[in-house]
């Protein structure tokens, strides 16, 4: 058995090259950026909820107030059914259409679907649009 004098030691740590001082570095930052990345998507995938919660409460009111503009018979009923047949499931909506004056006006209410609860929860997306009436 060899003894190694203080400064053999030294020398052979200083050889030591910079990789395998740093073994296992990257899995830990990894590990600790995990979370953050997860926080960061869920966050864009609910704004991406809000937006498209936006442009369906837009669609729905418009297509409902095109149907009760040209209805011939009931047109509040034109209107609403033409509302929800353009809204998922997952959406809860509130439908209002009413005549005003020469036009027809459709108001359409969401509610955003959340991924965490407690986050946004009741929040409503009105979507309004109006068309003259037809006939």
């Amino acid at each position: 058995m060899r003894i190694r004098t203080r400064a053999q030691v030294q020398g052979r740590l200083m050889r030591i090259r910079a990789g395998e001082r740093d073994r296992g570095q990257t899995a830990i930052e990894f590990i600790g950026v995990v979370p953050l990345i997860i926080v960061l998507l869920i966050a864009l995938w609910q704004c991406a909820l809000v937006g498209y919660t936006f442009v369906l409460a837009g669609n729905a009111a418009d297509e409902g107030a095109r149907a009760g503009a040209a209805a011939e018979g009931d047109a509040a009923v034109a209107c609403g059914s033409a509302a929800r047949k353009e809204l998922p499931a997952a959406w809860d909506a509130a439908i209002d259409c009413v005549p005003d004056g020469g036009m027809y006006r459709a108001k359409v209410t969401l509610h955003i679907p959340v991924l965490i609860p407690g986050v946004l929860n009741g929040y409503p997306i009105d979507g309004t649009a109006a068309h003259v009436k037809e006939g």
